[in-house]
């Protein structure tokens, strides 16, 4: 077979030019696992014509060496293109393809089916029109199912195909058709898609797929080809109002300043009016700047470079909009939560959260609720686990512009990232601001921290001692504050087990409300601070994310971690409360060095090693670290 893509009579700049006229349908695949998504799309490129043949030569060559499917033609091999996917015959990772026809040209991303690997599936749902969802005829609807169909409604997705796959396999029963398709209305029923279409196909053979098929004279409905052709998909991203996020502030020399970004929605031309979003300063377009020269308009989706009539202050971040439709600016709001990572999110615990161009630091303060993909229920939750969805409250460290994601995508959805590994973790989909500090402002005071120090003549500073129970952080933030007091220094301890008689009584022990433990300690050691007092403060706080967002709330000197490096074993052998006996007798749930974990401090500012010293001899050294730093 010979790709012919221009004939004889027809140059490369009128192929060109037909093939710019035709409308883009980007779309997924999507399912459980082996439902048939890669052999779908290499079916579709296949009988398409779309294959070199040196491509055909090679598909046929390398289906004949690993025998997935006898003689036959593995088609599922033109879109695996991991090494690791084809030897195991699954995808994972999200491969796009681009093909054409005479009326459209597409845009395809095969997602993986497999559970651990939903986040690929968000990622490639987040750009698509058009979700095909395969089925297994012989298996009917899976949690996958349900789970795929959950988050491309939750993405904005607007059309739906189901295509019930391998039919060829159960004798193209129409009877087991009309099973599943009852079965996915049922569950599908609240989701709001705009086109919904069942197609019954064999993928390997063909059936339905660009011809219709011969052996199920019972379906009269489209193939998936024609029906990928004809939906009708608004795709007029240009009709809202205008935003660009600001990916970068050009500036070659004295005599250029523009603001590089792409067009997230609506038009823009010189002249028009246009304002920075979060500080409400307004200027007009003096020119569109492009690789091709100045432009008259630029439209959503476009890589400009804006200048301005006037100088005004924008960076990397802020966000230029329409003045008459603004986009909401707020420090809170509501979203939903795709988590994406195998260590759970709790509430209270910091991340780095990325909107646009804008990074900030950001907090679940609340989980409303999560959903049950099984059912659709919403259910109490104290945090989230690998690819489950919430509903969420947000905190962010400074107002950022955003338009609820129903409204744009480009605008209205974030990713969250983890401050340590710098993985993403999550990504959501803001729904609406949280006015609830709306009429809360910082009251300004004469008397400050600085005031507070001279008065009490020292450096106000929070010593953090963290480890193990029984490693002695306790018994030495006791010394040192007792030592402290001798040298008339105003001082405050917070010990674990009373601050848990009081402020956080209310907590437990999950991951989650250890968080939510640290968190309220941190801030009120900060109050103590912002007193001028030298805080002592002995927790366990076993995890590096909220010792760091506890350094991170103070100011630079404000923070000394004293990591009291004890081992287990001798912790063991102390055990002052019997604490390790009752947890190694299942008596004692989520103990910290059993069934819990510790995150070892790394760059702790002191380090006292339990075994070798006498507390008093450790004390010491945290004396010896505070004269040295400047502290007494």
């Amino acid at each position: 077979m010979e790709q012919v893509l221009i004939t004889p009579k027809t140059t490369v700049s009128e192929y060109l030019q037909q093939q710019s006229n035709k409308s883009l349908l980007r779309f997924i695949t999507c399912g459980s696992v082996d439902d048939g998504k890669s052999t779908l799309i290499g079916r579709l490129l296949y009988d398409s014509k779309l294959l070199f043949d040196d491509q055909l030569a090679t598909l046929e060559r390398e289906s004949k060496r690993r025998s997935s499917g006898g003689e036959d033609i593995d088609f599922s091999l033109l879109v695996d293109g991991l090494e690791a996917e084809r030897e195991q015959g699954i995808t994972i990772d999200v491969a796009y393809r681009f093909f054409t026809t005479d009326k459209r040209k597409f845009i395809v991303a095969d997602t993986p089916g497999h559970e651990q690997y939903t986040r690929n599936m968000a990622t490639g749902a987040s750009s698509a029109d058009l979700a095909v969802i395969l089925v297994d005829a012989r298996k009917g609807i899976l949690q996958q199912t349900r789970r795929h169909s959950f988050i491309a409604s939750l993405l904005g997705v607007q059309h739906v195909v189901l295509a019930i796959n391998k039919i060829d396999l159960i004798d193209f029963s129409e009877r087991r058709f009309a099973e599943i398709l009852e079965d996915y209305k049922t569950f599908s029923s609240g989701f709001d898609f705009s086109t919904f279409q069942a197609i019954p196909i064999s993928a390997k053979c063909g059936d339905n797929v660009t011809l219709p098929s011969e052996n199920m004279h019972w379906y009269s409905g489209p193939t998936l080809l024609d029906h990928l052709e004809h939906v009708s998909v608004d795709m007029n991203r240009n009709a809202g109002p205008f935003r660009m996020p600001v990916q970068w502030v050009n500036r070659p020399n004295l005599d250029f300043r523009g603001f590089a970004g792409t067009v997230a929605g609506g038009t823009v031309r010189p002249g028009d009016e246009i304002v920075v979003a979060k500080s409400g300063k307004t200027s007009r377009i003096a020119s569109i700047v492009s690789m091709d020269g100045d432009l008259p308009v630029a439209v959503a989706g476009d890589a400009v470079t804006l200048t301005l009539v006037d100088e005004i202050d924008a960076s990397r971040g802020d966000m230029f909009a329409s003045p008459q439709h603004r986009p909401e600016v707020a420090d809170q709001f509501a979203a939903h939560l795709i988590w994406m990572e195998e260590q759970a999110m709790h509430p209270g615990r910091s991340y780095l959260l990325k909107i646009g161009r804008k990074t900030v630091t950001a907090t679940v303060t609340e989980i409303k609720h999560k959903v049950d993909v099984n059912t659709f229920q919403n259910l109490a939750a104290k945090n989230l686990e690998l690819n489950e969805i919430a509903f969420c409250s947000f905190s962010l460290s400074e107002p950022v512009a955003f338009d609820p994601y129903e409204a744009n995508k480009q605008t209205g959805s974030f990713i969250l990232i983890d401050r340590f590994t710098n993985q993403t973790v999550g990504a959501g989909m803001i729904w609406f601001a949280l006015r609830r500090s709306s009429n809360i402002h910082w009251q300004a005071l004469d008397v400050d921290k600085q005031a507070r120090s001279m008065q009490k003549q020292q450096k106000p500073v929070v010593l953090w001692f963290t480890g193990l129970s029984g490693s002695g952080k306790s018994t030495v933030a006791n010394l040192v504050e007792k030592r402290l007091c001798e040298m008339d220094k105003h001082t405050m301890l917070l010990d674990g087990d009373n601050v848990r008689h009081g402020l956080n009584r209310d907590l437990g022990f999950t991951d989650s409300d250890r968080v939510e433990n640290i968190r309220r300690v941190a801030e009120v050691s900060k109050l103590f601070v912002e007193a001028g007092l030298i805080t002592l403060v002995s927790f366990i706080s076993p995890f590096k994310s909220e010792r760091k967002m506890a350094r991170e709330i103070l100011e630079a000197g404000e923070f000394v971690e004293i990591f009291v490096n004890t081992s287990i074993e001798e912790c063991r052998k102390r055990d002052p409360k019997g604490l390790y006996a009752k947890a190694d007798r299942g008596e004692l749930k989520n103990f910290t060095g059993v069934d819990a974990t510790y995150e070892r401090p790394e760059s702790a500012e002191v380090v006292l090693y339990g075994d070798e010293g006498r507390p008093e001899a450790l004390a010491d050294q945290v004396f010896n670290y505070l004269e040295q730093k400047g502290y007494l």
